[in-house]
C-alpha cells in the first residue's frame, strides 16, 4: 500500500485514471459521434488538473492562477475545432488537416502569450 502512496504510485494511479476517461471518450465516439464529441468538449482534463492539483498542493491562490490561465489558453484552441472540418469537407488528410490544425493552435497561443503579456493577463 505505501507504494501506492509513493509518488510514482499515484503518478500512475493518475495517469491510468486520465488514461481510462480518454479510451473510453475514443470508444463512445466511434458509435455516437456526437455524444463523443460532448464528452471531449467537457472540461474532463482540467478538472482531473485541479483535483490532482489541489489533493497534492490545496493552495487558492495557486488554483486561482492555474484556472484563470486555463480560461486564456482554451480560447486560442477554438479555431483548431472549426479549421479541421473545414479542411477535411474540402478533401485534405486528416494528418495533413490535423498538422495546420495545430499549428493554427500554437501560432494562436503564441499570440495569446504575447498580447496577455501586454494587457498584463496572468498567463
Amino acid at each position: 500500500m505505501a507504494a501506492l502512496a509513493s509518488p510514482a504510485g499515484l503518478f500512475t494511479i493518475k495517469a491510468a485514471f486520465s488514461g481510462l476517461l480518454i479510451a473510453g471518450a475514443a470508444t463512445v465516439a466511434q458509435r455516437w459521434p456526437g455524444l463523443g464529441a460532448l464528452v471531449v468538449s467537457l472540461p474532463l482534463l482540467s478538472i482531473m488538473t485541479m483535483v490532482w492539483l489541489w489533493c497534492e498542493k490545496p493552495d487558492r491562490a495557486l488554483m486561482s492562477a492555474h484556472s484563470t490561465a486555463t480560461f486564456w489558453y482554451v480560447l486560442p484552441s477554438l479555431p483548431m475545432f472549426l479549421l479541421l472540418p473545414w479542411l477535411l469537407g474540402h478533401g485534405w488528410s486528416f494528418w495533413l488537416a490535423l498538422a495546420v490544425g495545430c499549428a493554427l493552435t500554437f501560432t494562436l497561443y503564441s499570440l495569446t502569450v504575447v498580447v496577455g503579456r501586454h494587457w498584463g493577463l496572468p498567463l
